[in-house]
């Protein structure tokens, strides 16, 4: 069959990385009109992150005419791929995600790469169905989750598909980019709230804007009926002068009625002391309310006899007092002092004698929170909700990532109070109620009936209703976040308000927690969730239709000639099933009438779920084994299916990742690499995504890496011949120094990848040349594996990195060893002499070089603090590479950019060595865990470009030279 002409794609050669992590890392304080606040789903990939690698993954490199003859020569190439670079980072900014000039830049990119591919192919016997000038292919994601890549690739212009065997995150596909397209252009049709005036965009309806202004009227009409319904249950605290005695604070709401915001309760266990045996004894993470300066707010626990009460105090906690019951190693009997194990607390739990008790009422005051110790009534009200319904879905049996079980929370049911599964149930079983009141308003308005529903693919009256109840059903859920006794109160001064459940991927014990009142307008209530849900539906793309569908990635069928990205299970890292029958038993009651093919099982399908988890398939070998032909299959699905043109993206994660000597890998890393490679594909690229750090790149000793990997691969030919072990570390020889200088930022144009992502982003030259062949072969003619192969390919990054090299002078070299062996401390002179003599030097020619102090038979190398701050390379004799980078931190770290290019321009012919020396001692820190030294180096490289761009400013002759970026 006629092989493909696939030029390079810019994502096979470079990336401006620095800018891309630093719009993902921004990313994670957005909320308002972010997709992740349609629903909660777990480690979401940032739009940023998406969005750069589709457009990358689809436009050419303009290396590529150079490759194939047609005249374009190095620089030329490097002038287009700067403007591809300079796209890229207008379009990651979160500002530009609805921009049209931005994005029409990018589409444009896109389709003159497209059709430039389409020429090559044009005598390709499938042209027509592979290489349309016309039509751009379209995307596809197996793995969708949380769906930000099924949604850029929509934003980006491309028909976009998504599919997922978990009905949660189908859920959220569809409500992303399937649903707003249906509907785009429509006018609400719901009437106004009452007092409301007219919204302000009344004649611009465009895009989705009238379905989240009818999610806004049909969420308040919601909240009003649940309030006729069950507001009862959530009366106002009214501030008698009782209340007022000893609280100053409480005397500008005398006899006001104030709404009560959460209620705040503490778990109880029995005493263990005989003498306290009826007594049932707090368990308190923290008695701290508040804690904002000149506005503390704090619990006592007032014992009095053999029973005890709860008083909220102003004002800072005494030293000394109570901070709370339970602590790392167990918990205390406030009443005796008497040391309650864990081994007890869950004993107590599992027999069904775990209470609760008020502990504090947090109500709405003028601009503040306002704190109320609790009253018997509040209570006895609490106890008198009586819910119809509750989920009797078993918890998981997995102790790393569901907690309660332990303490008797056997079911989702058990993690709600009775009056939190009221208000679910309520607000769930109004959905319906919405949507059939939607549908009547739809028709009324005009909107066409089809009498088909959404989950057939409908369009009018009737699926507009649909539409409108899975928005309301997201929002049930989402108050489930907020609703449940897994969700504590964050005394931060900066936030007084209830923590979500879902703080991380698991459901844990906690032993205070807070009860939201759900009829309010804080971050516990019902239209709060409404709201942010309308912001969210209001960005999203709605100009090209979508597609989500509930398939297994083993088996389906969707791929055929896509666009492929996808961010699929990371080994055992998050049970995404078991946490989502979290929200599907709620979604499901609200929308099974809609989708009920997708909610016909009375909890998420698991059987399949590609995540080795041990308790579920019995053993830790058992169920590595299971990922690792589970996940092969699903990828050698892509690596068939696929668009021959373009390369596939894939995702992987980090989480219990290990760096030593200089090499970073995990059992889930090592596995995952596994599968790809035996899926069918060669990796061409490995793209370290940073998402978690905007500033310093390394914690205080600690390593801190990527929160994932992009790994670029393309199908193996089916011809690959296998290689030997010797000739597989030749190749290594031969080709990472190019390689390695490309991602160092000599070659290509790109900013530098920094240090800390070096030993991440080199793995993909390295497993490049691996994953080219049917196999390596060991001397005993055995496969290499990829964990083997993956210290061969380290060691070829330390060998470059290394001045021994010989790419640096002798004093570098000398320097260099010394500090590997005793970093800034004082040796022994006739160490130091024996190795100055093997670099063919002397140590006192180290000392006049200005970077070693010499004497009383002692050697110590100076900090770059010591270095002169006069010091000009023009008018020193004796430069070596290592001074001249301390020298460039001495200037960055003291004087800034722009006296580090003025120095650098003096010296423009020793910026590539400067830079490699700094990468190399930045390893070496972090394999030796000296923290502050590494971050010096760190951060040297990471700004690096913008040292070289001030140094080009500077004007002087010659410059240029030398200095790449």
């Amino acid at each position: 069959m006629m092989q493909v002409k696939s030029p390079k794609k810019l994502i096979e050669v470079a990336l401006p990385l620095d800018d891309i992590n630093a719009a993902a890392a921004r990313e994670k304080s957005i909320r308002h009109g972010h997709p992740s606040t349609l629903h909660l789903w777990w480690a979401r990939r940032p739009l940023a992150a998406a969005r750069a690698v589709l457009f990358a993954q689809l436009v050419n490199d303009p290396g590529y005419q150079r490759e194939l003859g047609y005249g374009v020569n190095k620089k030329e190439a490097e002038i287009k791929r700067e403007k591809l670079f300079q796209i890229i980072r207008d379009l990651v900014l979160w500002e530009n995600t609805n921009n049209e000039e931005v994005l029409g830049r990018a589409r444009e990119a896109i389709w003159e790469s497209w059709r430039e591919t389409c020429h090559l192919n044009r005598n390709h016997p499938q042209a027509k169905e592979l290489f349309d000038p016309e039509r751009l292919p379209a995307f596809h994601d197996p793995f969708a989750g949380g769906g930000a890549i099924p949604l850029e690739a929509q934003r980006l212009g491309l028909e976009s598909y998504a599919s997922d065997l978990n009905p949660v995150a189908v859920m959220i596909n569809k409500a992303m980019i399937e649903i707003p397209p249906r509907f785009a252009g429509q006018a609400p049709v719901g009437p106004l709230p009452e007092g409301e005036k007219q919204a302000k965009l009344v004649d611009d309806w465009s895009g989705a804007r009238g379905l989240a202004e009818d999610v806004r009227r049909y969420g308040h009409w919601m909240r009003e009926q649940a309030f006729k319904r069950i507001g009862h249950l959530y009366p106002k605290v009214t501030i008698t002068p009782e209340l007022i005695a000893g609280r100053q604070d409480l005397k500008p709401y005398e006899n006001e009625e104030l709404t009560v915001i959460a209620w705040l309760w503490a778990r109880t266990v029995k005493s263990p002391n005989p003498a306290f045996s009826d007594v049932e004894v707090p368990l308190v993470r923290s008695f701290m309310l508040s804690t904002k300066k000149g506005k503390e707010a704090w619990v006592e626990p007032v014992i009095e006899g053999d029973s005890y009460r709860f008083e909220v105090r102003l004002g800072k906690q005494p030293v000394g007092g109570i901070v709370g019951t339970v602590e790392r190693s167990g918990a205390t009997c406030i009443m005796s002092q008497t040391a309650m194990t864990f081994k007890y607390v869950r004993s107590e739990g599992k027999a069904g004698r775990m209470g609760v008790r008020l502990m504090a009422i947090v109500a709405e005051g003028n601009r503040s929170r306002v704190y109320l110790s609790p009253t018997e009534e509040m209570e006895r009200l609490a106890e008198k909700a009586e819910p119809v319904w509750k989920p009797e879905h078993t918890l998981p049996v997995n102790p790393r990532d569901f907690k309660t079980p332990n303490y008797g929370l056997n079911t989702f049911g058990d993690l709600f109070t009775p009056r939190q599964l009221v208000a679910l149930t309520t607000f769930s079983d109004l959905v319906q109620e919405a949507r059939e009141r939607a549908f009547t308003g739809a028709k009324a308005a005009g909107v066409p009936d089809d009498g088909i529903g959404l989950a057939d693919g409908g369009s009018g009256a009737t699926a507009y209703g649909d539409a409108i109840g899975v928005y309301l059903g997201f929002a049930s859920s989402r108050l489930a976040d907020r609703s449940s006794t897994v969700c504590t109160w964050d005394s931060h001064k900066s936030a007084e308000k209830i923590r979500n459940a879902f703080g991380r991927q698991a459901v844990p014990m906690t032993w205070d927690f807070a009860e939201g009142n759900c009829m309010t307008e804080s971050s516990g209530g019902f239209t709060v969730q409404v709201e942010y849900i309308a912001k969210s539906i209001e960005r999203l793309p709605c100009f090209l239709n979508g597609f989500a569908e509930q398939l297994d990635a083993g088996s389906q069928r969707l791929s055929v000639a896509k666009l492929v990205s996808t961010d699929p299970p990371y080994y055992d890292n998050i049970g995404y099933a078991d946490l989502s029958d979290y929200f599907y038993v709620w979604i499901r009651r609200s929308l099974r009438s809609v989708y009920p093919e997708l909610f016909g099982t009375m909890a998420v399908p698991k059987a399949e779920e590609l995540v080795a988890t041990p308790y579920r398939h019995g053993g830790k070998e058992e169920a590595e084994s299971f990922f690792l032909d589970g996940m092969t299959r699903a990828i050698h699905n892509l690596a068939e299916q696929a668009h021959p043109a373009f390369p596939v993206s894939i995702y992987y994660a980090f989480k219990q990742s290990e760096t030593k000597e200089g090499s970073t890998t995990s059992t889930g890393w090592v596995t995952f690499l596994e599968a790809v490679i035996r899926a069918g594909f060669s990796i061409d690229g490995t793209w370290p995504m940073r998402t978690e750090l905007a500033n310093r790149m390394i914690g205080s000793g600690t390593n801190a890496l990527a929160s994932s990997i992009v790994l670029i691969c393309r199908k193996r030919l089916s011809s690959a011949d296998t290689i030997s072990r010797r000739d597989f570390q030749r190749q290594l020889r031969e080709e990472m120094p190019e390689a390695l200088e490309t991602m160092i930022g000599g070659e290509s144009g790109q900013s530098p990848i920094a240090p800390v992502d070096l030993a991440q982003a080199s793995i993909g030259p390295g497993m490049a040349i691996f994953s080219q062949y049917s196999a390596v072969l060991n001397q005993d003619g055995t496969n290499m594996g990829v964990h083997d192969a993956l210290i061969l390919i380290n060691r070829a990054i330390t060998d470059y990195l290394s001045p021994d090299s010989g790419a640096f002078d002798a004093d570098t070299q000398f320097c260099s060893s010394w500090f590997e062996q005793y970093g800034w401390s004082t040796g022994q002179f006739g160490e130091a002499d024996v190795l100055a003599r093997a670099k063919g030097i002397s140590v006192q020619g180290v000392a006049d070089a200005g970077v070693l102090e010499s004497g009383k038979k002692k050697v110590r190398l100076l900090r770059w603090e010591e270095y002169a701050e006069d010091w000009d390379p023009t008018t020193d004799n004796r430069t070596p590479i290592w001074e001249a980078c301390h020298q460039m931190i001495r200037s960055l770290n003291n004087q800034g950019e722009a006296a580090a290019g003025a120095l650098l321009a003096k010296m423009p012919e020793k910026g590539e060595p400067i830079r490699q020396l700094a990468y190399h001692l930045y390893t070496l820190c972090e394999r030796k865990k000296w923290a502050e030294e590494a971050r010096a180096y760190n951060e040297l490289i990471a700004s690096w470009h913008r040292v070289v761009a001030a140094s080009h400013e500077v004007g002087h002759s010659g410059t240029q030279s030398g200095l790449d970026f």
